[in-house]
């Protein structure tokens, strides 16, 4: 398997934050470097009955829980379960927010099932309680208008950008197994999502294995296209949204809660995108326009929601953990089961 890097990166363009995806804005350290000193959440900092507190990554400019800070919907929503809600650090890539977990640093994180496999093989801390259907038409294989390549078997002998472990490297390896391309026939380039964008409209690599919180703003600039997407390339990457184990064990009614207002906001979202996007500017670089916020209009709509974690998505988890074992990017399968609650049942306290 063969995986290069790029010892210099140049500045890219900052990428606004979409509702699909969460954003990766911050380098591992420094994400942990801004949740570290939070308080714990179980005493303290809140204005609940019972002091609950529940630390959440700063959502950012778009989405359910950027719309929730707004306007208080997602505050009184805890309320109700004598809880309130941190906002801690940024919202960012998945690994150091697994760690944060794991270090007792945040209760609440969103990210893949691809960078969620990657994590749960280092001792995890923490398990998935909700799920949202893979993204069909906002990841994929990006390529530049005119590169010469009209199909997933154009990519042999070409360099495809990645992140390692993540969502970008299981599109790609999905992508060439479904072509019947052997994986060593392309050069994996090893980047951080956020700094590829200039790599990528330079012709340094040739493709990129992407999804929609960086795609938005390629696609909207009218200069790449996706020469085969999740939907092309039969992707079971679902979005998941992670919660502290010992959390979990000690305020179900809280996990529940959230759950229901991130279902309930998901399906309000998908019927009026534009509603939350641009939740508290509507200029600067976190803000979406002109085409690229019409691009994201349209992913939305044919995006999933937020639902419970059901066997047959398990089975599905399954299937991406085997082939990650296959392809070399896990030592082994990793068990995702073990790490699944049934938000369902989590209240009666019967979740497994």
């Amino acid at each position: 398997m063969r995986i290069s890097r790029i010892s210099r990166i140049p500045r890219s363009t900052v990428i606004p934050r979409t509702p699909r995806r969460v954003a990766v804005t911050l380098a591992a350290v420094a994400v942990l470097t801004a949740l570290t000193g939070c308080g714990a959440s179980e005493s303290g900092g809140g204005s609940g009955r019972a002091g609950i507190t529940v630390r959440i990554p700063d959502p950012g400019n778009s989405g359910v829980l950027a719309r929730g800070k707004k306007d208080g919907s997602l505050a009184r929503a805890l309320a109700k379960v004598d809880a309130t809600v941190v906002w801690t650090g940024s919202a960012g890539p998945f690994a150091p927010a697994a760690q944060a977990l794991n270090a007792d640093q945040l209760d609440i994180a969103t990210g893949s099932i691809t960078s969620g496999l990657t994590s749960l093989a280092q001792n995890p801390g923490f398990a998935f309680f909700t799920a949202t259907a893979p993204d069909p038409v906002g990841e994929g294989i990006l390529v530049r208008n005119g590169s010469g390549i009209d199909s997933v078997k154009d990519l042999v002998g070409r360099k495809v950008a990645v992140n390692q472990g993540g969502t970008g490297e299981y599109l790609l390896l999905k992508a060439l197994a479904k072509a019947g391309v052997p994986a060593d026939k392309v050069e994996r380039v090893a980047l951080r999502p956020d700094q590829t964008a200039a790599v990528f409209n330079t012709g340094k690599v040739d493709a990129w294995a992407v999804w929609s919180t960086y795609s938005v703003a390629e696609l909207g600039r009218g200069g790449a296209h996706f020469v085969a997407d999740g939907r092309a390339v039969g992707s079971d990457n679902y979005s998941l949204t992670a919660v502290r184990s010992a959390f979990a064990d000690r305020h179900p009614e809280v996990v529940t809660a959230l759950y229901r207002y991130l279902h309930d906001g998901s399906v309000k979202e998908k019927r009026d995108p534009a509603g939350f996007l641009n939740v508290t500017t509507d200029a600067g670089p976190q803000a979406l326009t002109g085409a690229a916020r019409r691009v994201q209009i349209a992913f939305t709509r044919q995006g999933g929601t937020v639902e419970p974690i059901t066997d047959a998505d398990v089975r599905r988890f399954k299937d991406v953990a085997r082939f990650y074992a296959e392809q070399k990017v896990t030592r082994a399968e990793v068990d995702i089961a073990a790490h699944v609650i049934d938000v369902r049942k989590l209240a009666a306290g019967k979740a497994s």
